[in-house]
Protein backbone atom coordinates (compact mmCIF):
# COMPACT_ATOMS: atom_id res chain seq x y z
CA UNK A 1 0.00 0.00 0.00
CA UNK A 2 0.84 3.63 -0.89
CA UNK A 3 1.00 6.18 1.98
CA UNK A 4 1.09 9.96 1.47
CA UNK A 5 1.24 12.68 4.01
CA UNK A 6 -0.73 15.95 3.91
CA UNK A 7 -0.20 18.68 5.84
CA UNK A 8 -3.18 21.27 5.69
CA UNK A 9 -3.54 24.95 7.65
CA UNK A 10 -5.87 22.15 10.32
CA UNK A 11 -4.56 18.63 10.40
CA UNK A 12 -2.05 16.54 8.87
CA UNK A 13 -4.20 13.65 7.10
CA UNK A 14 -2.94 10.44 5.05
CA UNK A 15 -3.99 9.18 1.54
CA UNK A 16 -3.54 5.67 1.25
CA UNK A 17 -3.44 3.62 -2.04
CA UNK A 18 -4.31 -0.20 -2.13
CA UNK A 19 -5.80 -2.78 -3.22
CA UNK A 20 -8.59 -4.31 -0.72
CA UNK A 21 -8.73 -1.02 1.80
CA UNK A 22 -12.44 -1.33 1.40
CA UNK A 23 -11.67 -4.57 3.61
CA UNK A 24 -9.51 -3.14 6.19
CA UNK A 25 -11.52 0.24 6.92
CA UNK A 26 -12.00 -0.14 10.24
CA UNK A 27 -8.18 -0.28 11.32
CA UNK A 28 -7.42 2.32 9.03
CA UNK A 29 -10.05 4.85 11.19
CA UNK A 30 -7.59 7.57 12.69
CA UNK A 31 -10.08 7.10 15.68
CA UNK A 32 -13.15 5.44 17.46
CA UNK A 33 -16.58 7.51 16.65
CA UNK A 34 -20.17 7.78 18.60
CA UNK A 35 -21.80 7.78 15.32
CA UNK A 36 -20.82 6.53 11.37
CA UNK A 37 -22.41 7.97 8.50
CA UNK A 38 -21.76 6.68 4.62
CA UNK A 39 -22.74 8.66 2.06
CA UNK A 40 -22.60 6.97 -1.42
CA UNK A 41 -24.91 6.88 -4.43
CA UNK A 42 -27.25 4.45 -5.60
CA UNK A 43 -24.87 2.90 -8.36
CA UNK A 44 -21.83 2.72 -6.01
CA UNK A 45 -24.36 1.07 -2.95
CA UNK A 46 -25.16 -1.43 -5.31
CA UNK A 47 -21.46 -2.97 -5.70
CA UNK A 48 -19.54 -1.90 -2.48
CA UNK A 49 -21.79 -0.22 0.25
CA UNK A 50 -22.08 -3.99 1.81
CA UNK A 51 -18.69 -4.75 2.06
CA UNK A 52 -17.73 -1.14 3.70
CA UNK A 53 -20.82 -1.58 6.21
CA UNK A 54 -19.69 -4.95 6.93
CA UNK A 55 -16.44 -4.05 8.28
CA UNK A 56 -17.06 -1.03 9.89
CA UNK A 57 -17.42 -1.50 13.85
CA UNK A 58 -19.12 1.64 15.95
CA UNK A 59 -22.34 1.44 17.89
CA UNK A 60 -24.85 3.29 15.71
CA UNK A 61 -24.03 3.25 11.62
CA UNK A 62 -25.71 4.92 9.44
CA UNK A 63 -25.97 5.24 5.51
CA UNK A 64 -27.40 7.98 2.54
CA UNK A 65 -27.68 7.30 -0.51
CA UNK A 66 -28.09 10.14 -3.03
CA UNK A 67 -28.27 9.80 -7.06
CA UNK A 68 -25.78 9.15 -9.47
CA UNK A 69 -24.56 12.39 -10.95
CA UNK A 70 -23.61 15.65 -11.33
CA UNK A 71 -27.26 17.06 -10.44
CA UNK A 72 -26.76 15.68 -6.76
CA UNK A 73 -24.29 18.19 -6.12
CA UNK A 74 -27.39 20.89 -5.30
CA UNK A 75 -28.70 22.55 -2.05
CA UNK A 76 -31.93 20.62 -1.90
CA UNK A 77 -29.80 17.34 -1.25
CA UNK A 78 -27.35 19.03 0.60
CA UNK A 79 -30.30 20.17 2.70
CA UNK A 80 -32.16 16.61 2.87
CA UNK A 81 -28.26 15.08 4.06
CA UNK A 82 -28.07 17.68 6.99
CA UNK A 83 -31.70 16.52 8.07
CA UNK A 84 -31.02 12.85 8.13
CA UNK A 85 -27.72 13.42 9.42
CA UNK A 86 -29.81 15.28 12.46
CA UNK A 87 -32.21 12.55 12.85
CA UNK A 88 -29.68 9.93 12.81
CA UNK A 89 -27.98 11.68 16.21
CA UNK A 90 -24.72 12.22 14.39
CA UNK A 91 -22.61 14.59 16.89
CA UNK A 92 -19.62 16.44 17.26
CA UNK A 93 -17.80 13.44 18.01
CA UNK A 94 -19.18 11.38 14.36
CA UNK A 95 -17.97 10.82 11.38
CA UNK A 96 -19.14 10.96 7.43
CA UNK A 97 -17.78 8.94 5.11
CA UNK A 98 -17.77 9.60 1.61
CA UNK A 99 -17.83 6.39 -0.50
CA UNK A 100 -17.67 7.15 -4.12
CA UNK A 101 -16.33 9.70 -6.36
CA UNK A 102 -16.51 13.45 -6.85
CA UNK A 103 -19.90 13.94 -6.83
CA UNK A 104 -20.42 12.19 -3.52
CA UNK A 105 -17.24 13.08 -2.21
CA UNK A 106 -17.89 17.55 -2.59
CA UNK A 107 -21.57 16.92 -1.35
CA UNK A 108 -20.64 14.73 1.47
CA UNK A 109 -17.14 17.13 2.77
CA UNK A 110 -19.81 20.08 2.21
CA UNK A 111 -22.08 18.44 4.97
CA UNK A 112 -19.40 17.55 6.92
CA UNK A 113 -17.41 21.28 6.73
CA UNK A 114 -21.13 22.42 7.70
CA UNK A 115 -22.86 20.00 9.88
CA UNK A 116 -22.35 21.65 13.35
CA UNK A 117 -19.72 23.76 12.29
CA UNK A 118 -17.09 20.38 10.65
CA UNK A 119 -17.29 17.25 12.11
CA UNK A 120 -14.47 14.56 10.52
CA UNK A 121 -14.76 13.09 7.40
CA UNK A 122 -12.96 10.54 4.95
CA UNK A 123 -12.88 10.43 1.29
CA UNK A 124 -13.73 6.61 -0.15
CA UNK A 125 -12.81 7.51 -4.13
CA UNK A 126 -14.13 4.93 -6.09
CA UNK A 127 -13.40 6.68 -9.53
CA UNK A 128 -10.28 7.63 -11.24
CA UNK A 129 -11.66 11.53 -11.44
CA UNK A 130 -11.96 11.71 -7.42
CA UNK A 131 -7.97 10.98 -7.28
CA UNK A 132 -7.90 14.85 -7.85
CA UNK A 133 -11.13 15.66 -6.60
CA UNK A 134 -10.84 14.06 -2.97
CA UNK A 135 -7.20 15.40 -2.17
CA UNK A 136 -6.82 18.56 -0.90
CA UNK A 137 -9.80 19.79 1.26
CA UNK A 138 -11.93 21.62 -1.38
CA UNK A 139 -15.99 20.85 -0.92
CA UNK A 140 -18.44 22.50 -2.96
CA UNK A 141 -21.95 21.85 -4.82
CA UNK A 142 -23.21 23.85 -7.31
CA UNK A 143 -25.31 26.56 -8.41
CA UNK A 144 -27.50 26.92 -11.59
CA UNK A 145 -25.13 29.64 -12.31
CA UNK A 146 -22.06 27.53 -12.34
CA UNK A 147 -20.14 24.94 -10.87
CA UNK A 148 -18.69 24.35 -7.62
CA UNK A 149 -19.85 28.20 -6.61
CA UNK A 150 -20.94 27.06 -2.90
CA UNK A 151 -18.33 25.70 -0.89
CA UNK A 152 -15.34 25.35 0.94
CA UNK A 153 -11.76 24.78 2.67
CA UNK A 154 -12.31 21.98 4.98
CA UNK A 155 -9.20 18.96 4.62
CA UNK A 156 -10.46 15.11 5.27
CA UNK A 157 -8.82 13.15 8.20
CA UNK A 158 -7.74 10.37 5.47
CA UNK A 159 -8.28 9.57 1.98
CA UNK A 160 -8.94 5.78 1.36
CA UNK A 161 -7.87 4.73 -2.11
CA UNK A 162 -8.81 1.41 -2.92
CA UNK A 163 -7.86 0.60 -6.38
CA UNK A 164 -10.16 -2.65 -7.04
CA UNK A 165 -13.08 -0.22 -6.57
CA UNK A 166 -11.67 0.83 -10.67
CA UNK A 167 -12.17 -2.34 -11.99
CA UNK A 168 -16.10 -1.97 -12.71
CA UNK A 169 -15.84 1.61 -13.85
CA UNK A 170 -17.69 2.83 -17.09
CA UNK A 171 -15.59 3.63 -20.28
CA UNK A 172 -16.78 7.48 -19.79
CA UNK A 173 -15.79 7.31 -16.16
CA UNK A 174 -12.77 6.32 -17.14
CA UNK A 175 -12.33 9.14 -19.58
CA UNK A 176 -13.59 11.82 -17.33
CA UNK A 177 -10.48 10.63 -14.70
CA UNK A 178 -8.24 10.88 -17.33
CA UNK A 179 -9.00 14.45 -18.64
CA UNK A 180 -7.65 15.06 -14.86
CA UNK A 181 -4.51 13.20 -15.32
CA UNK A 182 -3.32 14.61 -18.32
CA UNK A 183 -4.51 17.98 -16.64
CA UNK A 184 -1.76 17.22 -13.69
CA UNK A 185 0.86 16.28 -16.69
CA UNK A 186 0.37 19.25 -18.67
CA UNK A 187 1.19 21.80 -15.24
CA UNK A 188 3.79 19.61 -13.61
CA UNK A 189 5.27 16.08 -15.33
CA UNK A 190 5.71 15.87 -18.55
CA UNK A 191 6.61 11.77 -18.22
CA UNK A 192 3.37 11.76 -16.98
CA UNK A 193 1.28 13.17 -19.48
CA UNK A 194 3.77 11.49 -22.54
CA UNK A 195 3.14 7.94 -20.40
CA UNK A 196 -0.32 8.93 -20.99
CA UNK A 197 -0.56 9.78 -24.57
CA UNK A 198 1.10 6.57 -25.18
CA UNK A 199 -1.50 4.50 -23.38
CA UNK A 200 -4.70 2.85 -24.56
CA UNK A 201 -7.79 3.86 -21.89
CA UNK A 202 -9.52 0.17 -23.87
CA UNK A 203 -6.30 -1.70 -22.47
CA UNK A 204 -4.88 -0.26 -19.46
CA UNK A 205 -2.86 -2.81 -17.13
CA UNK A 206 -3.40 -2.68 -13.56
CA UNK A 207 0.06 -1.26 -13.24
CA UNK A 208 -0.28 1.68 -15.34
CA UNK A 209 -3.60 2.69 -13.77
CA UNK A 210 -1.88 2.47 -10.47
CA UNK A 211 1.31 4.31 -11.82
CA UNK A 212 -1.02 6.94 -13.51
CA UNK A 213 -3.13 7.63 -10.14
CA UNK A 214 -0.01 7.28 -8.29
CA UNK A 215 1.93 10.25 -10.19
CA UNK A 216 -1.55 12.75 -10.45
CA UNK A 217 -1.75 12.54 -6.67
CA UNK A 218 1.62 13.42 -5.91
CA UNK A 219 1.54 16.19 -7.90
CA UNK A 220 -1.60 17.68 -6.53
CA UNK A 221 -0.74 16.90 -3.19
CA UNK A 222 2.80 18.79 -3.07
CA UNK A 223 0.82 21.87 -4.90
CA UNK A 224 -1.83 21.65 -2.11
CA UNK A 225 0.77 21.57 0.53
CA UNK A 226 2.46 25.13 -0.91
CA UNK A 227 -1.16 27.30 -1.02
CA UNK A 228 -4.16 24.75 0.44
CA UNK A 229 -6.39 28.05 -0.15
CA UNK A 230 -5.85 28.74 -3.81
CA UNK A 231 -4.18 32.00 -3.57
CA UNK A 232 -1.35 31.35 -5.98
CA UNK A 233 -0.04 28.16 -7.37
CA UNK A 234 -2.93 26.43 -6.63
CA UNK A 235 -5.07 27.92 -9.44
CA UNK A 236 -2.99 25.79 -11.62
CA UNK A 237 -5.10 22.67 -11.08
CA UNK A 238 -7.54 24.51 -12.95
CA UNK A 239 -6.08 24.29 -15.96
CA UNK A 240 -8.71 23.43 -18.96
CA UNK A 241 -11.78 24.50 -16.02
CA UNK A 242 -12.37 27.81 -17.27
CA UNK A 243 -14.10 26.54 -20.57
CA UNK A 244 -14.91 23.06 -18.96
CA UNK A 245 -17.27 24.32 -16.25
CA UNK A 246 -18.32 26.73 -18.67
CA UNK A 247 -19.43 23.77 -20.78
CA UNK A 248 -20.77 21.51 -18.17
CA UNK A 249 -23.38 24.41 -17.59
CA UNK A 250 -24.37 25.06 -20.30
CA UNK A 251 -25.17 22.16 -21.93
CA UNK A 252 -27.01 20.93 -18.47
CA UNK A 253 -25.14 18.92 -15.35
CA UNK A 254 -24.52 14.96 -16.66
CA UNK A 255 -24.64 16.08 -20.19
CA UNK A 256 -20.56 15.27 -20.70
CA UNK A 257 -18.82 14.16 -17.59
CA UNK A 258 -16.46 16.66 -15.86
CA UNK A 259 -13.80 15.22 -17.62
CA UNK A 260 -15.05 15.21 -20.66
CA UNK A 261 -15.54 18.91 -20.40
CA UNK A 262 -12.60 19.15 -19.28
CA UNK A 263 -10.87 17.32 -21.98
CA UNK A 264 -12.20 19.74 -24.51
CA UNK A 265 -11.25 22.68 -21.93
CA UNK A 266 -7.47 21.46 -21.88
CA UNK A 267 -7.31 21.76 -26.35
CA UNK A 268 -8.86 25.19 -25.64
CA UNK A 269 -6.08 26.14 -23.17
CA UNK A 270 -3.44 24.67 -25.32
CA UNK A 271 -5.11 26.80 -28.42
CA UNK A 272 -5.02 30.05 -26.66
CA UNK A 273 -1.38 29.68 -25.29
CA UNK A 274 -0.30 29.20 -28.64
CA UNK A 275 -2.08 32.13 -29.90
CA UNK A 276 -0.89 34.57 -26.78
CA UNK A 277 2.39 33.06 -26.38
CA UNK A 278 3.35 32.33 -30.57
CA UNK A 279 4.67 29.24 -29.34
CA UNK A 280 3.90 25.33 -30.06
CA UNK A 281 2.56 23.16 -27.75
CA UNK A 282 0.99 19.21 -28.27
CA UNK A 283 -2.14 20.35 -29.46
CA UNK A 284 -2.57 17.45 -32.15
CA UNK A 285 -0.87 14.74 -30.31
CA UNK A 286 -3.25 15.31 -27.41
CA UNK A 287 -6.39 16.16 -29.75
CA UNK A 288 -5.87 12.54 -31.60
CA UNK A 289 -5.09 10.79 -28.19
CA UNK A 290 -8.82 12.29 -27.19
CA UNK A 291 -10.12 11.60 -30.63
CA UNK A 292 -8.93 7.87 -30.38
CA UNK A 293 -10.42 7.10 -26.86
CA UNK A 294 -13.75 8.82 -28.06
CA UNK A 295 -13.86 11.86 -26.19
CA UNK A 296 -16.89 13.86 -27.27
CA UNK A 297 -15.25 16.31 -29.01
CA UNK A 298 -17.63 18.11 -31.90
CA UNK A 299 -20.20 20.13 -29.81
CA UNK A 300 -23.26 21.90 -31.32
CA UNK A 301 -25.32 24.96 -30.78
CA UNK A 302 -22.85 26.56 -28.56
CA UNK A 303 -23.35 30.35 -28.05
CA UNK A 304 -19.93 31.95 -27.25
CA UNK A 305 -21.44 35.32 -25.62
CA UNK A 306 -23.43 32.89 -22.95
CA UNK A 307 -19.99 30.74 -22.69
CA UNK A 308 -18.55 33.84 -21.77
CA UNK A 309 -20.67 34.78 -19.25
CA UNK A 310 -20.64 31.91 -17.61
CA UNK A 311 -16.39 31.53 -17.55
CA UNK A 312 -16.83 34.93 -15.69
CA UNK A 313 -18.61 32.89 -12.60
CA UNK A 314 -15.29 30.85 -12.40
CA UNK A 315 -13.66 31.66 -8.90
CA UNK A 316 -10.60 32.91 -10.69
CA UNK A 317 -12.32 35.59 -12.31
CA UNK A 318 -11.07 38.99 -11.09
CA UNK A 319 -13.20 42.36 -11.23
CA UNK A 320 -15.31 40.76 -14.32
CA UNK A 321 -12.07 39.95 -16.08
CA UNK A 322 -11.67 36.33 -17.48
CA UNK A 323 -8.14 35.27 -15.20
CA UNK A 324 -7.31 31.52 -17.66
CA UNK A 325 -4.61 28.82 -16.67
CA UNK A 326 -2.34 28.90 -19.88
CA UNK A 327 1.26 27.18 -20.57
CA UNK A 328 3.99 28.31 -21.64
CA UNK A 329 5.54 24.75 -21.60
CA UNK A 330 4.71 21.56 -20.53
CA UNK A 331 4.89 22.23 -17.08
CA UNK A 332 5.39 25.88 -16.91
CA UNK A 333 1.51 26.97 -16.50
CA UNK A 334 0.85 30.97 -15.95
CA UNK A 335 -2.66 33.22 -14.98
CA UNK A 336 -3.37 35.28 -17.86
CA UNK A 337 -6.06 37.88 -18.04
CA UNK A 338 -8.25 37.68 -21.36
CA UNK A 339 -10.60 40.25 -22.62
CA UNK A 340 -14.07 39.72 -23.28
CA UNK A 341 -13.37 40.77 -27.33
CA UNK A 342 -10.00 38.48 -27.08
CA UNK A 343 -12.00 35.39 -25.57
CA UNK A 344 -14.67 35.68 -28.07
CA UNK A 345 -12.21 35.26 -31.21
CA UNK A 346 -10.63 32.49 -29.72
CA UNK A 347 -13.38 30.63 -28.61
CA UNK A 348 -14.81 30.89 -32.40
CA UNK A 349 -11.58 30.00 -34.16
CA UNK A 350 -11.20 27.30 -31.48
CA UNK A 351 -14.79 25.90 -32.10
CA UNK A 352 -14.55 26.47 -36.04
CA UNK A 353 -11.16 24.55 -35.94
CA UNK A 354 -12.65 21.38 -34.07
CA UNK A 355 -15.27 20.85 -36.40
CA UNK A 356 -13.15 21.54 -39.40
CA UNK A 357 -10.57 18.78 -37.19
Amino acid sequence: MDELIINSELHQYKIMIGNRIRYDINTLLPKTYSTILVITDDKVAEKYLSEVMSNLQAENIFTSIIPAGEQSKSFALFEKLHTEALTYGLDRESLIIALGGGVVGDLAGFVAATYMRGIDYIQMPTTILAHDSSVGGKVAINHQLGKNLIGSFYPPKAVLYDIDTLSTLPRSQVRSGYAELIKEGLIADEELFQSILSSDLMSLSQDQLHNHIRSGIKIKAAIVEADEKEKGMRKYLNLGHTLGHALETTLGYGVLTHGEAIGIGLLFSMYVSESVYTIKLPYEPLYRWLLNNNYPLFLEQLHVNDLITLMKTDKKTLNHHIQMVLLKNVGEPVIKEISDEDMSSYLKQFLRKLVIA
